[in-house]
């Protein structure tokens, strides 16, 4: 009988990410693996697609922004003075902020840099766009107790922290 991807189960998959109008995001070179059952490793509606797909399943599923990244919030960009970063500063870096209740800290990405100030947006890159995964179901496996114990998957394609 063919293994089905259930509860403590860890899943390996082939995948590709196109946004809606077929342009790649993520050609997918590293599959994905991660411990099915609620332990955030994927996106809940992912994971709820999922749920009893055997090895070698086919299947499209397209995610709206608010299940995949989140909405595009305005909020999150900022303007800076650029006397407060460091002179080699680039559009594209990132860089991990701490929130003003110092709880959380946040990753932003310079957008912008022009006239002493700089444009920088804490959005995810793919925040507001829906995202169109194509997946293969390339195999499934019980999870060790160590694996269910702290939550995600250990060895071959765990551990990406």
């Amino acid at each position: 009988m063919q293994a089905q991807i259930a509860k403590n189960t860890v899943v390996t998959l082939n995948y590709t990410v196109r946004d809606p109008d077929g342009n790649m995001i993520d050609d997918g070179a590293h599959p994905l693996v991660y411990l099915h059952g609620g332990y955030d490793g994927i996106f809940p509606v992912l994971e709820e697609v999922l749920q009893g797909k055997p090895v070698g399943e086919q299947f499209q599923v397209k995610l709206q922004p608010e299940d995949a990244f989140g909405p595009y919030e305005e909020e999150l960009v900022l303007i800076e003075d650029a006397a407060l970063f460091p002179d080699n500063i680039e559009i594209g870096m990132s860089f991990e902020r701490v929130t003003d209740d110092g709880e959380e800290e946040m990753l932003y990405r310079i957008t912008d840099i022009a006239d002493g100030k700089v444009v920088v947006d804490g959005n995810h890159p793919l925040a507001g766009m829906a995202l169109v995964f194509d997946i293969t179901v390339a195999e499934v496996r019980p999870a060790s107790a160590e694996e269910i114990a702290h939550g995600h998957v250990h060895g071959e394609g765990g551990h990406h922290h």
